[in-house]
Formats: C-alpha cells, sequence, structure tokens
C-alpha cells in the first residue's frame, strides 16, 4: 500500500465495514448451482494482479472462513505470475488450487460459484459479460469499462444474468460516505454549490513496473487474448505490465482514481452523470514513454438536463508533488462536508454581516461528525487491506448469500464509467465532451468519441 493511500485511511479512520443483517438464504434461480447456507461459496481468481495480492485476497480473507468462501482456482495469461499466484494463495489459504492459463480454463472448473476480477482496466467490462454469462457472481475492479461500447454490454449482460456483480468502488461500503450521502439526501447540507475531488501523489515509479518489464516474453503469455477487443498491436511489456500509462488500455488517471471520487457525486446526489466535462493537463515531469497525463485538471457541469441549476465539479490530480494529498470536498451556502477530516462545519457559509448587506439571513451549517457511530468490525481475525476495501468485499460476500443488491452494483459501474469516458474524450480531443441520453454515447466535438 502506498504513502497516500495509507494517509487517507488514516484521515478516514473511523470507518465501519458494512456488514448487514439478514438471514443467508440462496435461490435457486440465481444458481446454475443452488448454494444452501451452509455450503462452501467456491471462488475464482482472474488476474493475479498487485491490488489483489496485497489488498483484495487480505480482505477477502478477512472473512472467507466466517462466511465460508474457499478460493478454488486462478487465471492468468502469464506463466510467471500464474505460479506465483497459486503458490502464494496455496500458502494462505492452506490447499492446492488450480492454476488455469486462461478465463476459459477458469469457467470449465465444476461448480465455480464465483469470481474476483483484478484484470487490466480496458478488460473489465469483457471480463464481466464472461463472469456473468458462466453462471458466476463476480467482484469486479474498477474502472468497469473504458469505452460506451464494453460499458453497454456489460450492463446488458448482468441484468440480463440476474447475478450479485460488485463494483469495486469501496468508498460506497464506508460508513462516514454512507453518512456523507444520508445527510445531503435528508436536505440537511443544502444545495450542492461546488465538489473538489483531489489525488495528488509524488511517485516516480507509480504504475510503473520495471522489473517485470525486463521478465516478460511474448512466447509466455497470450498477446492476442490480452487484447480482448482493443486494435491489433505489437507485443509490449510495457503495455501489458503499465497498461495504466498507455491508452486505449488505461485512460490513467480518470479510470484509476477519479472513478472513485466521482461515484460519491453521483450516489450522493443521485445524478447519473455529468452535463458536460473539459479538461487540461499533460506529461509534464515523467517523460518515460507514458502516453496518458501526469497532470490533469478536469471541470464538470453537474445538474438535470435542461436545467439552469446545477454545480461544478473539479478533480484535480498530479504525480508529481503530494500535497493536498487524496480527498473530497463538498461546499453548499451554508459550509462545507470534508471528507478529508469526515467534519460538516459552516466553513465559508453566509456569515451574518455579508447576509446582512443583501437583506439576508445568515446561513451556517451546524457542525456535524460523520464518524461518530460506533465502529462495527467485520471479523476479529484482519489479514490486512484496508477497512474500506474489507467491508466492500464484505459485503459483497454476504450479497452472494443473501442475493441481495450489493453496495456498489452494476448501475454504480456504468455511470462512473459515462463520467470517466467523458473525461478521457475532453483530454483526448480537447473538446468539450458530452454525453447523447439517447445513443448513450459520449460526444466530443460533435463526434462519437472513438479509441
Amino acid at each position: 500500500m502506498d504513502n497516500t493511500r495509507r494517509k487517507f485511511i488514516k484521515q478516514s479512520a473511523l470507518i465501519a465495514a458494512a456488514t448487514y443483517a439478514g438471514t443467508l438464504t440462496s435461490s435457486a434461480k440465481s444458481y446454475n448451482r443452488i448454494i444452501g447456507a451452509n455450503d462452501r461459496v467456491r471462488v475464482g481468481v482472474a488476474g493475479f494482479s498487485d491490488r489483489f495480492r496485497e489488498t483484495l485476497f487480505p480482505c477477502f480473507q478477512n472473512h472467507s472462513k466466517e462466511l465460508n468462501f474457499d478460493i478454488v482456482g486462478l487465471s492468468d495469461l502469464w506463466n510467471y505470475r500464474r505460479d506465483l499466484g497459486v503458490a502464494h494463495i496455496k500458502e494462505k489459504m492452506g490447499h492446492d488450487i488450480q492454476a488455469c492459463r486462461n478465463n476459459d480454463e477458469l469457467y470449465a472448473m465444476k461448480d465455480l460459484d464465483a469470481v474476483i476480477v483484478s484484470t487490466a482496466d480496458f478488460q473489465h467490462a469483457m471480463h464481466t459479460i464472461e463472469a456473468v454469462k458462466a453462471g458466476c457472481d463476480a467482484y469486479i475492479e474498477k474502472p468497469f469499462a473504458e469505452t460506451m461500447a464494453d460499458a453497454r454490454a456489460a450492463l446488458k449482460a448482468v441484468n440480463e444474468s440476474k447475478k450479485i456483480v460488485q463494483i469495486g468502488s469501496q468508498r460506497r461500503s464506508g460508513e462516514n460516505y454512507a453518512t456523507a450521502a444520508q445527510y445531503i439526501q435528508d436536505g440537511k447540507f443544502g444545495a450542492i454549490t461546488a465538489v473538489d475531488l483531489v489525488w495528488n501523489v509524488n511517485q516516480p515509479g507509480r504504475w510503473r513496473r520495471p522489473d517485470l518489464v525486463a521478465k516478460l516474453k511474448q512466447e509466455d503469455i497470450d498477446w492476442k487474448r490480452f487484447l480482448v477487443n482493443r486494435p491489433d498491436d505489437a507485443f509490449d511489456p510495457r503495455k501489458y505490465l503499465e497498461y495504466r500509462l498507455f491508452w486505449p488500455y488505461s485512460s490513467g488517471m480518470p479510470g484509476q482514481w477519479m472513478s472513485h471520487q466521482i461515484d460519491t457525486v453521483h450516489w450522493f446526489t443521485k445524478l447519473k452523470h455529468p452535463r458536460s466535462v473539459v479538461a487540461n493537463g499533460g506529461i509534464y515531469t515523467w517523460k518515460d514513454g507514458r502516453k496518458n497525463w501526469d497532470s490533469m485538471v478536469a471541470v464538470f457541469d453537474y445538474g438535470q438536463p435542461d436545467s439552469s441549476d446545477g454545480f461544478q465539479v473539479t478533480f484535480t490530480s498530479r504525480m508529481q508533488n503530494s500535497v493536498g494529498s487524496v480527498g473530497e470536498v463538498y461546499y453548499s451556502n451554508g459550509g462545507e462536508l470534508n471528507l478529508i477530516t469526515n467534519k460538516v462545519s459552516p466553513n465559508g457559509g453566509l456569515k451574518e454581516k455579508e447576509a446582512a448587506a443583501m437583506g439576508l439571513k445568515p446561513n451556517l451549517l451546524t457542525p456535524f461528525d460523520l464518524s461518530k457511530s460506533e465502529i462495527k468490525t467485520a471479523s476479529d481475525a484482519n489479514m490486512g487491506g484496508d477497512p474500506l476495501t474489507s467491508g466492500h468485499m464484505r459485503n459483497w460476500m454476504e450479497c452472494v448469500r443473501s442475493r441481495k443488491t450489493p453496495n456498489a452494483p452494476v448501475e454504480a459501474g456504468y455511470y462512473h464509467s459515462i463520467a470517466n469516458i467523458m473525461t478521457n474524450a475532453a483530454v483526448r480531443t480537447g473538446a468539450k465532451a458530452t454525453f447523447d441520453e439517447k445513443t448513450q454515447e459520449v460526444m466530443a466535438g460533435g463526434k462519437v468519441f472513438k479509441y
């Protein structure tokens, strides 16, 4: 875990894992194999990524014994990582698991119930489709999709399948975020006037994997399978391992970071996507062959269509100075809701003197602690990971059994993908990006945005 993430977790210290009461029942209509209350849920892993090893797997282990979940197979295109993954999971779980060269082999396993997908950004939507068509529930890392065609296809497949799909937007399983959502939706905050989203790091090696790049040989992977539905391209170990730096394999900052934060805007306001997006930035510092920016600012207009009411959202991100770190701050006329400090305060609100000058009454929010509720620990034996992801993983596992809708259903992924793709369209074209509701396409410069 990097220092920025540690700092953010400390700032959001009082986060509860989202645990829910209820009977753990199963529905024959939702399963190819009926899972009884006492049956073990057999899980496969698609992609032995750093994210899986360092966070998703420890969070899974936090709850697997209590909820009777097990990992039985792992798919990875690269034999080196596949072998590492099998050995690592075997050591932690205490038993052998099946090594699969690709997802076809994974889904050919008998009685596979669910899958955790942690592959390259551009593959998530297609791997979601594979999972639900194979009859599996799925935990899908974000971003959900990097093109609207992929997003629409995956949304349709999930909805037709009735499978339990949790998008990896773990803020939705944080108690402070849930409290903030309720506070805003209850009207206590007043109309949102602006939102500042910030994600700053100072890490030359962020998203770089030079040691692994040196190891990877074309004969050790299935390069064409890696490309999925992207245009044919020459083998490049950097694009395979450092995909976050290269479009069309990742949008970089929007898909990796902004997708988390813009999702809170949609959640809190119940708006599905921005009305428009503009962006500026560039590769200013880390000139290492990357194609995705190392600094950017995106500005969003949010509100109801055909309405003059609304608010502005800014996403600011840089990779060469970490001042500002990671956080979200919401503003109203009466003050701010700060998800760095987890406080609602009258900071910046309309004071008496300024209000009186225009014959108005002052408007100052009453201070409120977003994290004052008692922490609910999900498991006494914590193997690692962060509290947000641990709670999010638990919520998915509970919903696999209960068949309830998880905290971050597929629609959440679809909506954050619209915002991501609009941002990427503004980045790639220099034009203002909008969204066509009728065609469900992102538009830039009067044209449908294509990679």
